[in-house]
C-alpha cells in the first residue's frame, strides 16, 4: 500500500513538474545614441542583470540591439526603459537625463561635446 502510494506520488510529480517551455522573443530595438564599443558594454552589461532577459546583443554599427527574452518575465517596454535608464535612447523612448549626464564625454551626441564621430559616407564603388 506504501509503495503504491509512493509511486503514485512521484508519478504526479513528474507529470506536473515537467520543464514548461517558455515565450521568448526576440525584438530589435533601435539605439541611435549607443556609437562605440563603450556603450555596448554598458548596456550588454546593464540588461543581463534583469530578470528574464537571455541574451543582448549591441551593434553600435548599425544603432540598434537585438534582445532575446522571456515574455512571462519581462516585455519589450520595461527593455526600452531600461535602456534610457542606461542613458541611451531605445526606439521611442528617450534617454534619462540623469543617466545621460554621467555617461564619458566620448559617449555623449555631438550637439553636448560628445566624441561620436558622424558617419561618413561611403566611397563610390571603384576607388
Amino acid at each position: 500500500m506504501k509503495k503504491l502510494l509512493l509511486l503514485t506520488l512521484l508519478a504526479g510529480f513528474f507529470i506536473t513538474g515537467r520543464a514548461q517551455t517558455k515565450p521568448v522573443l526576440l525584438a530589435t530595438i533601435k539605439t541611435p545614441t549607443a556609437l562605440c564599443a563603450t556603450c555596448k558594454t554598458k548596456i550588454e552589461t546593464y540588461l543581463k542583470r534583469h530578470d528574464g532577459i537571455l541574451e543582448v546583443n549591441v551593434n553600435f554599427r548599425k544603432g540598434e540591439t537585438r534582445v532575446k527574452y522571456v515574455t512571462d518575465r519581462t516585455d519589450i517596454e520595461q527593455i526600452k526603459t531600461a535602456i534610457a535608464n542606461c542613458g541611451y535612447d531605445a526606439d521611442d523612448v528617450t534617454a534619462n537625463e540623469e543617466s545621460y549626464k554621467r555617461l564619458p564625454q566620448s559617449c555623449k551626441k555631438p550637439e553636448d561635446g560628445g566624441a561620436h564621430p558622424k558617419p561618413r559616407p561611403a566611397p563610390p564603388a571603384g576607388q
